[in-house]
């Protein structure tokens, strides 16, 4: 089972690096409007978002999975999601939730 946990630890991880990628890489767009090398850089990131919607779509599937056999409540689930979606929001939450699923199903965790 620890499987299912290391690949929900790599996703969050990448959902989150392509989140903030994109959140900058948006800013860099829509802030700078000059025509600029970096309002270009912005519109070369616009892909970002197309793999963050994919990606997130796995992670979803995993976290509901890992939160169904932990046993956890939707709650849980919820805060898993919404923090795909806020950018840097998902590095605290997978250390809060590894660090849930560690004391209360070690068995789930395991390495």
């Amino acid at each position: 089972m620890s499987r299912l946990f290391n690949i929900y630890r790599v996703l969050a991880l990448v959902v989150g690096v392509l989140l903030v990628v994109g959140a900058v890489g948006s800013c860099l767009k829509y802030g700078l409007s000059d025509g600029g090398a970096l309002d270009r850089l912005g519109e070369d990131l616009t892909f970002v978002w197309i793999v963050h919607g994919w990606i997130y779509m796995v992670y979803v599937v995993v976290a509901f999975v890992l939160t169904q056999r932990a046993g956890w409540a939707i709650p849980r689930f919820l805060l898993m999601m919404v923090a795909g979606l806020v950018p840097g929001l998902i590095f605290w939450v997978e250390r809060k939730v590894a660090r849930q699923l560690r004391d209360e199903h070690p068995e789930l965790a395991s390495a």
